[in-house]
């Protein structure tokens, strides 16, 4: 690996409205040991808190993201287009690096067959570094992605996907796809991922490497909690434009993740199903949860509904011209 500190290396942190966890998490980048060549913050928060933020850093350049919240995307897009460097390394603002993150991430790009570096983050949860250690950053055959992305699998492993709180692309395999584009709107659940299996489709090698650690805080969402109903709906839509954008709306699989998805809707409406019949539960508490229950299957056949609308207006059009 004795090529890797030849190549050049920017940092990019896209952010939205967490001043406070920016701080934390460029003090952090100011402790590696690897320096990069340059430290890039895209903000796209209705306020200059964050900006006073990296004023306080001089080495850091802040840019501002002019679309606002729910343009994760466009923020990555933006650090993209305003750096040069050959690895482009972005980190969430709630993620914590530790003091060699950066350097074990540019040291896999030794190899020239690697298109795109993710590593692990600790979420701080006992025994989760054991769980899922077989099944990090995978694409099913269903269409669904596992995460598992605070597993330490003790060494380097291939993978479909990484996580994009810690994650990083080669540019020229980024260049090689068309860059970046925000399709993924609300909570931007699947943009990094959009980005990875392109890569991948593309030939490119994703290493997934948990010696690139970072502590990932998982800051609190403005409006609701994570998982809430809005989790579902964006999961859905933003999962149907995934498969579309990097497989095309005629493939298999996108008809596979269509088929799982409702059977998971089933299983809402089963349990419901058991709940009516509880006859532990109060007529109250079982109006709460099998309320609960619909409001999920509802966001779900929302989100299917939404994501499909979204690709056929938009990647009908580009495969007639020959562009998808």
């Amino acid at each position: 690996m004795s090529d890797a500190p030849s190549l050049s290396v920017d940092v990019v942190v896209a952010t939205f409205n967490r001043p406070d966890n920016v701080r934390i998490c460029l003090e952090h980048l100011e402790k590696q040991t690897l320096t990069p060549d340059e430290i890039v913050v895209v903000d796209s928060s209705p306020h200059r808190l964050t900006a006073d933020v990296v004023a306080d850093f001089p080495g850091v350049r802040y840019i501002r993201n002019d679309a606002g919240p729910g343009t994760l995307a466009t923020s990555r897009a933006i650090g993209v287009a305003e750096t040069r460097s050959d690895i482009v390394a972005f980190i969430d603002d709630d993620a914590y690096a530790e003091p060699d993150w950066l350097e074990n991430i540019v040291a896999r790009y030794a190899d020239p067959a690697v298109g795109a570096v993710g590593g692990r983050a600790s979420n701080g949860r006992p025994g989760e570094e054991l769980e899922g250690l077989d099944e990090v950053g995978r694409l099913l055959p269903d269409g669904t992605l596992t995460g598992n992305f605070a597993a330490d699998t003790g060494h380097d492993i291939e993978v479909d996907h990484v996580l994009g709180a810690n994650m990083s692309v080669r540019r020229t395999a980024l260049d090689g796809i068309g860059g970046i584009v925000d399709l993924f709107p609300g909570t931007c659940l699947r943009e990094e991922s959009d980005i990875m299996l392109r890569i991948g489709r593309a030939g490119w090698r994703i290493v997934y490497t948990p010696s690139a650690l970072v502590e990932h805080v998982a800051a609190p969402y403005t409006r609701g909690r994570r998982f809430d109903v809005r989790y579902t709906y964006y999961g859905h839509r933003n999962h149907i434009v995934l498969l579309s954008h990097t497989f095309g709306m005629r493939d298999a699989i996108l008809r596979r993740y269509v088929g799982t998805a409702v059977r998971g809707m089933g299983g809402n409406v089963a349990e419901a199903a058991k709940v009516l019949v509880d006859g532990e539960r109060s007529p109250k508490q079982k109006a709460r949860a099998v309320s609960a229950k619909a409001l999920h299957v509802s966001a779900a056949l929302g989100g299917l509904a939404a994501g499909t609308t979204v690709s056929v207006r938009t990647f009908v059009p580009l495969r007639r011209r020959g562009e998808n």
